[in-house]
């Protein structure tokens, strides 16, 4: 029986069977453990289920001489330093698919609210400045027929291209196109490429000087993809017209970050995987690395 860290509650009954097998230690606080208190629960675990909240890097897994297998809760994997991992022959798995249609269904559905400037919209029937119905207010912009440009075609990528064909758009994807032409033609870029040294910053001040300033741009990925300084100062600007993000650079930006004060902007939380389905799915997929890499086999779904 190993000894195993996980950083945090999570969904699903799933976990019940990794106790079944091993001393599971869960922290529980709804905050993440701080790096100290990372440090200290992992120093004598063999395995560790860990969030994306978790920076597990060299300095950390030298303090844990005993881990042998990570279970990332998240399709990404930017968290892990996954060289000292190899080098230390320490397994990482992560949850792939399971979140697809649950954060493609989330990028939709900002584009959807940042198209037809719903948040403004229900602010003012909340605050009593709905008047009467009104030829010239909270104008938006059309998404049936418009052209959406996929930064990053992989799983949810191709899943929130599914989605557009319902809405009679024209989809580019920089599989096929290029990333400056995608920039250019687009009235909506979605960003669904992971988070790796090529793609930080990628979206920064000269991406969003190439696109429309009727343009919208939803961020479903990671924070970092995008320079956030950049993008405050279009928005200001208006050199794009509106940003809708799951995902800042940092998690949770602080409460004076200019970003959520810019306008024509919706930050959420990070729930593009928050269905009771997806996350009870993810726990499931995270506990099931976990057992195999414990037990010496190959994980069942290892970082690609």
């Amino acid at each position: 029986m190993a000894r195993v860290f996980v950083t945090r509650e999570i969904v699903g009954a799933a976990l019940d069977r990794l106790r079944a097998a091993h001393d599971v230690i869960v922290w529980d606080q709804p905050t993440p453990p701080s790096a100290e208190e990372l440090r200290a629960g992992v120093e004598d675990a063999e395995g560790l289920l860990c969030l994306l909240t978790e920076q597990v890097d060299a300095a950390l897994l030298d303090a844990a001489p005993r881990l042998r297998a990570i279970a990332n809760y998240a399709v990404g994997h930017d968290n892990i330093d996954l060289a000292a991992a190899a080098a230390r022959g320490i397994r990482v798995g992560v949850t792939p698919d399971v979140l697809t249609d649950a954060t493609a269904d989330l990028a939709f559905a900002l584009l959807l609210a940042a198209a037809r400037q719903l948040p403004d919209a229900q602010a003012a029937v909340a605050a009593g400045r709905w008047r009467t119905w009104e030829a010239t207010r909270w104008l938006g912009s059309d998404v049936h027929g418009a052209t959406l440009g996929i930064v990053g075609f992989g799983r949810i990528g191709r899943a929130v291209a599914r989605r557009a064909t319902g809405f009679a758009m024209t989809v580019l994807a920089t599989r096929e196109t290029p990333l400056e032409e995608l920039l250019d033609r687009s009235d909506f870029v979605s960003l669904h490429c992971p988070l790796t040294p090529a793609t930080r910053h990628l979206i920064d001040a000269d991406a969003l000087a190439r696109m429309k300033p009727t343009a919208i741009l939803v961020n479903t990925a990671r924070g970092g993809i995008v320079d956030q300084r950049a993008l405050v100062e279009a928005l200001h600007a208006t050199t794009i017209a509106g940003a809708a993000l799951d995902v800042t650079d940092p998690e949770p930006p602080p409460l004076d970050d200019p970003l959520l004060s810019a306008p024509n902007v919706i930050v959420l939380p990070h729930v593009g995987s928050a269905t009771h389905t997806a996350r009870a799915r993810m726990t499931e997929l995270a506990v099931e690395n976990l057992l195999a890499g414990l037990d010496g086999r190959p994980m069942p779904y290892p970082v690609p």
